[in-house]
């Protein structure tokens, strides 16, 4: 897969020329709705002939098997496939083998070096007797490097069919799947969720489901509420019995704690009910994992921060999700929503405090359209970066790229005059924040939120990383 930003003059078929790709299998990949109307500044991902192929109707596992002369399972692993008749149209499939022509000078070692293999690899895929006699003009078939293992979470709040088909189009992807949410009540019972479908479609995918716990009700998250919870220990023990019924009737693998905008003074009982939970659920197998806000030191003022420990949350839960993203929130300035340098700034107190294998970074799969100039009190409006691109290409306008953020960006002015301002996320903005996760060594990326269409992400994320699955 290669990343290609549109440019002056440019055209699909003379990109597909370019590349050597097939303009059909561009096209479903990027779920171009007007291939003929691409946008100046545009991020578009480019399968790789011969190495990828992207689903096409009437497209079956065993028919692409036979295409490419592959097993179904060794097509099926290497692309977390549980279910052969699971197929999306637009996703890629990697191929477990591509082809290589030798050359005169060619050696088994220098042909496995410039392609990242092994060469014992190259040697039993092509069953060859003797590894240091290959002939030019010989086709060898090369197995995919490997890549870095990587968890994925992914919150997900529409809960019913449409919260279905996304897990089932896109569960491959997904280590864990969270519906939100659970909320606590003030008697330790928890609010009902009716997520059945996500569940059942996170089975069929092998997709864990991490069961969220918050303190939101009423469309905010309460202070007061999640105080009285972590004040009373009592209280505790019968949510956390409460809670141990749910995980076990529908068969999730953990719980996710997502309590925001608690008071400093809770921070210890924050820690000290964490450990509870732990004593009781890690006997019966389930894991426990955090929602931290986005620290840059241990002592970083606001409500928000004051009470997130990351280091003791790195000792007491199996991980945390440290949520960088929400720089560019909808009731402020327009900015980018995840600027990688204030990502970065983050990580770079959190693997002090918690250890990397344990953090999850948090990545955005939308955009805002803010109004400007921006007026306190004012809302944006929250946009997929698909449709970013769309408002790009309806009012004529190039899209930008802030080379420090590492995002997209770009303004317009609407039918009634007025100006507006959008920050979105593309291929080459998600491809620096999986390049962040592999240069602090972290144990994935967590998104919110599903139901948001971004056909590039999933492109970009298969061709940095393999997910685990549990």
């Amino acid at each position: 897969m290669k990343i290609h930003v549109v440019q002056q003059g440019d055209t699909l078929w003379r990109i597909a020329q370019n590349y050597g790709s097939d303009i059909n299998q561009i096209i479903l990949l990027n779920q171009l709705d007007n291939p003929d109307a691409l946008v100046i500044g545009q991020s578009l991902v480019i399968p790789e002939t011969g190495r990828e192929h992207v689903i096409q109707p009437g497209d079956t596992l065993w028919q692409l098997a036979q295409q490419y002369g592959v097993s179904v399972e060794e097509l099926a692993a290497v692309n977390n496939i549980t279910n052969p008749s699971l197929l999306f149209i637009g996703q890629l499939l990697q191929l477990p083998y591509f082809l290589y022509v030798v050359q005169p000078g060619d050696t088994v070692w220098a042909i496995a070096q410039r392609n990242g293999v092994a060469i014992d690899a190259i040697v039993q895929a092509n069953q060859l007797t003797d590894p240091g006699r290959i002939l030019p003009g010989q086709t060898l078939r090369i197995p995919v490097p490997e890549k870095p293992v990587t968890e994925v979470n992914a919150y997900i709040t529409e809960l019913g069919q449409e919260g279905r088909f996304e897990i089932l189009s896109l569960g491959r992807y997904l280590t864990y799947v969270s519906p939100f949410t659970y909320s606590i009540q003030a008697d330790g019972t928890l609010t009902e969720l009716e997520e059945q479908p996500v569940l059942a479609a996170a089975r069929a995918t092998n997709t864990a489901p991490l069961m969220v716990i918050t303190n939101f009700i009423e469309s905010n998250f309460n202070s007061d509420l999640v105080a009285t919870l972590l004040r009373n220990p009592d209280l505790q023990e019968t949510m956390i019995t409460n809670m141990l019924e749910i995980l076990r009737a529908k068969n999730y693998a953990g719980v996710n704690f997502d309590f925001e905008y608690i008071y400093p003074e809770d921070r210890e009982n924050y820690n000290a009910f964490l450990r509870r939970v732990v004593a009781r659920l890690h006997p019966e197998g389930f894991v426990v994992s955090t929602a931290l806000a986005p620290k840059d030191s241990a002592d970083q003022p606001g409500l928000l921060y004051e009470a997130h420990d990351y280091a003791a949350h790195g000792e007491i839960v199996d991980f945390v999700v440290v949520m960088t993203y929400e720089w560019g929130w909808a009731g402020g300035e327009p900015l980018a929503i995840a600027p990688i340098n204030e990502v970065r700034e983050v990580l770079d107190y959190a693997v002090t405090a918690i250890p990397p294998e344990k953090i999850l970074m948090g990545v955005p799969l939308y955009g805002r359209d803010w109004r400007i100039p921006w007026i306190e009190g004012t809302f944006a409006r929250t946009v997929s970066p698909k449709e970013a691109v769309q408002l790009a290409r309806r009012y004529g306008v190039p899209i930008q790229y802030n080379e420090t953020y590492e995002s997209p960006f770009f303004r317009y002015v609407d039918e009634n005059g007025q100006e507006h301002e959008v920050w979105f996320e593309d291929a080459r903005s998600v491809q620096a924040k999986y390049q962040t996760v592999k240069d602090y060594g972290l144990r994935g990326v967590s998104y919110w939120v599903l139901g948001i269409p971004f056909p590039e992400n999933w492109a970009v994320l298969q061709d940095n990383f393999r997910i685990r699955k549990l």
